[in-house]
Parts: C-alpha cells; structure tokens; sequence
C-alpha cells in the first residue's frame, strides 16, 4: 500500500512539475529579443533617424542611440502584446510615413510611388510616334514615288558600269 501511495505520488508531482514548466514557458512565450525573427520583422519597417538609411534592425552605427532606444521601445511593445502591424500603426500615427521603411500601399503613397512610372512610359511612347513620324516624313523628301523609284534605277545603272570599269582594269 506504502508503495503504491508513493508512485501515485510521483506520478502527481511530474504531472504538477510539467504543467508549472508549460505555464512558465506560456508566460515566457511572449518574452522578446533583438535576434528573434519577431523583433526583426517589426524593426526593419522602421527607418533609423541617425541618417545612415538603414532600418532599424540593420543600424550599424557606432554609438546609434536613436536605435538602441527604438529597439527598447519595440521589444517593450511586443511583450505587452502588441503585433506588428499595430506598432507600425502607433508609429506612423506619431512619427508620420517618413519613418517607413516602403510606403502604404495606399491613397497619395500608392500614387507617388506608381505616377512616375506611368509618366515615363506615357513619354517613351510619345516619342516613339513623333520619332517615327520624323523619320516617315525624312523617307518622302517631297518626291513623288515614281520619282524615287526611276532614281534607284539610274544610281544601279551607274555603279553596275562603274563595277565594269574597275574589272576590266584589274582582270
């Protein structure tokens, strides 16, 4: 009986043991640091402000402290729970689109991005047809095509004996 009570002891204190350590990682699941794929995901949408044009993942100034504050303020962010897109929300309502790192895909960020593409394939164009329409207009010369065709004639005419001549020199 002594021994029974024993086991089924044991058993109850690895069960209690396992679902303190499930609880405990449940609680640290939402623990964050700078070289998780979460943290980095949410920091490289974010512009640094040193001015090196890097993310703020990326920064590798010497002695940025604009990034080691932001990535503070991130991580503190993510632990309380906060995803990514409404960090990037916080911060654009606060800092405003510069601090991003690709422009909203929408309204006037969607059309500074695409409308100079589209300028310049509108001009590419245009100047395609006004190029080919200068260059049908040099073809002509204001010559009648009868004209033109009676020349290329003639001009055959004068290299063919002109072809002759050297021949006739040389063999």
């Amino acid at each position: 009986m002594k021994r029974k009570f024993s086991v089924v002891l044991l058993i109850v204190l690895f069960a209690l043991q396992a679902s303190l350590l499930n609880a405990h990682a449940a609680e640290n699941k939402n623990e964050y640091d700078y070289k998780s794929p979460e943290f980095k995901a949410v920091a490289s949408q974010f512009l640094c402000t040193c001015g090196c044009g890097q993310d703020h993942y990326a920064c590798d100034m010497a002695g940025c402290k604009n990034t080691d504050a932001f990535k503070k303020d991130l991580l503190s962010m993510m632990e309380q729970g906060m995803d990514k897109d409404e960090i990037r929300e916080y911060y654009v309502n606060t800092l405003g689109e510069e601090i991003l790192t690709a422009p909203e895909k929408k309204g006037f960020s969607l059309a500074a991005w695409v409308l100079p593409f589209a300028a310049l394939g509108g001009a590419g164009t245009g100047l395609f047809f006004v190029v080919r329409k200068w260059v049908k207009r040099q073809g002509d010369d204001g010559l009648p095509s009868e004209t033109v065709g009676e020349e290329d004639e003639v001009e055959g005419e004068i290299f063919s004996s002109m072809i002759d001549q050297e021949r006739k020199k040389y063999l």
